[in-house]
């Protein structure tokens, strides 16, 4: 059965975005002084957009919500193998907004980003290892 070649322009829309929120971490990370706080957020959103891609994929409806335990269940009723890497995935979802606003007195360090931009490179690449080739983003 051909997938509908409009769904895999959604899916490979949202696809894109998490890629730019991938690209946004090393550039924050390149910058001097590092942008932590900035990355951090990027690495909320690559997750975020990853897990709505796959739900969109599969037909899945979402809330406009940043919470990546909302989303990641979504995805386990499609596949249950990807519960450890949402597991991984959920308490990025404070950065969202930890960093967004004034008053958090807490700097995060590079290597929080780091940890955190190694987790979400997993997770959005577990999304496209369950994704049609034709849904990925053009290099």
């Amino acid at each position: 059965m051909q997938d509908d070649p409009i769904l895999l322009i959604d899916v490979r829309d949202w696809l894109i975005k998490a890629r730019n929120d991938l690209r946004g971490i090393d550039v924050d990370l390149a910058a001097e002084p590092p942008l932590l706080e900035d990355a951090l957020f990027h690495c909320q959103q690559v997750v975020e957009k990853s897990f709505k891609a796959f739900l969109t994929y599969h037909n899945e409806p979402f809330r406009r919500t940043h919470s990546l335990e909302e989303t990641g269940e979504a995805c386990l009723r499609y596949d249950a193998t990807l519960k450890p890497l949402v597991d991984e995935a959920v308490p990025l979802s404070q950065y969202a907004w930890m960093y967004r606003y004034p008053g958090h007195p807490a700097v995060p360090s590079v290597e929080e980003v780091r940890q955190a931009r190694d987790c979400v490179r997993r997770v959005y690449q577990a999304i496209l290892d369950r994704l049609p080739a034709q849904a990925h983003p053009q290099s």
